[in-house]
C-alpha cells in the first residue's frame, strides 16, 4: 500500500483553509484597532482592548512630502467634556461645555484628523470656494443657491450665501458660504448634508440649528482652503445641533 492510499487530500485542504481564514480573521480584527483602542473604562487603571491585542504602531507614509503617521497613535486624544448623569456604571454621559455643540461628544463627535488640506492625486486642495475654479459652474437648469437666505430650525434669517465650496475629485457643493448678518458680520461654511434648497421659496433651511447659533459655527484659518480637521469640526457642530441645539431635543420622546 502506497503512502499516497492514507493520505486524504481533500481534508488536509480543507484544513489548511480553516487555518488560514482564522488567522486572516484575527488579522483584520487585529488591524481594526489602529485606530480607538484601547478603550476607556468607568474602573480607573482598567485597559479595554479585548482579543487581539491592540498591534505595535506602525509608521505610513504620506503623499506629497506630508509627514508620516503613527498608527496606533503615540499623542493622547483630547478630553472629552463629559460627565456622567448618574453616580452607577454604564450611566449616560452628558456634555459639560457652555455650548455642548462645541464640545465634540455624542452626534457632535469627531476625529482628529491632520491640520491640513484634503489633498487631490496631483496634489492641489481638494474642497476650494467655486470662485477660485473657472471651470465650475450651476448648471442652467439648477436652483443657483448665491444670494439665497439661509434660516435656522426657527425659520429666521441667519445670512445670505456668498459663495459655493465645491469638490473637486467628485464635482458636488459640500459646503454653502454664508455670510451672517446683524452685529455677527462674519462667514461661516455650512455643510450641504445639513441642508435643504427650497427653489420656490429661494432659500437654504438648516433644521440642526437655530439662527443664533451660526455664529458659534467653527470657522477656518484661509480664505480658500479648509483643513480635514476644521471640516471634522464644522459638521460635527451640525451633527450636535440634531440633539443639543434645544434642550427639548435632549428629552425623550415619550
Amino acid at each position: 500500500m502506497g503512502l499516497s492510499s492514507s493520505i486524504d487530500l481533500a481534508e488536509i485542504l480543507f484544513t489548511l483553509f480553516w487555518v488560514f481564514f482564522v488567522g486572516l480573521v484575527i488579522y483584520l480584527q487585529r488591524e481594526a484597532k489602529r485606530e480607538g483602542y484601547p478603550l476607556e473604562s468607568d474602573n480607573e487603571g482598567v485597559v479595554v482592548q479585548g482579543f487581539p491585542a491592540v498591534p505595535e504602531p506602525k509608521k505610513y507614509k504620506m503623499p506629497h512630502g506630508m509627514p508620516p503617521v503613527k498608527a496606533p497613535r503615540e499623542e493622547t486624544e483630547r478630553e472629552l467634556k463629559l460627565r456622567p448623569t448618574a453616580g452607577f456604571p454604564g450611566a449616560p454621559f452628558e456634555p459639560t461645555g457652555e455650548n455642548p455643540m462645541l464640545d465634540g461628544v455624542g452626534p457632535g463627535s469627531y476625529a482628529n484628523r491632520h491640520d491640513a488640506p484634503e489633498l487631490t492625486l496631483p496634489g492641489e486642495p481638494r474642497f476650494v470656494p467655486m470662485r477660485t475654479l473657472p471651470d465650475f459652474h450651476v448648471d442652467e437648469n439648477d436652483p443657483n443657491p448665491v444670494g439665497m437666505e439661509v434660516v435656522g430650525a426657527d425659520n429666521e434669517v441667519a445670512g445670505v450665501v456668498t459663495d459655493l465650496w465645491v469638490d473637486r475629485v467628485e464635482p458636488m457643493i459640500v459646503f454653502f458660504e454664508v455670510q451672517l448678518g446683524g452685529e455677527f458680520g462674519k462667514k461661516v461654511l455650512v455643510p450641504n448634508n445639513f441642508s435643504r434648497v427650497y427653489r420656490g421659496k429661494g432659500r437654504i433651511k438648516v433644521h440642526s440649528i437655530y439662527a443664533h447659533q451660526f455664529k458659534d459655527i467653527p470657522g477656518i484659518a484661509a480664505e480658500e482652503t479648509i483643513t480635514a480637521l476644521e471640516e471634522e469640526k464644522i459638521v460635527a457642530y451640525f451633527g450636535a445641533g440634531t440633539l443639543y441645539a434645544d434642550e427639548k431635543r435632549a428629552e425623550p420622546i415619550i
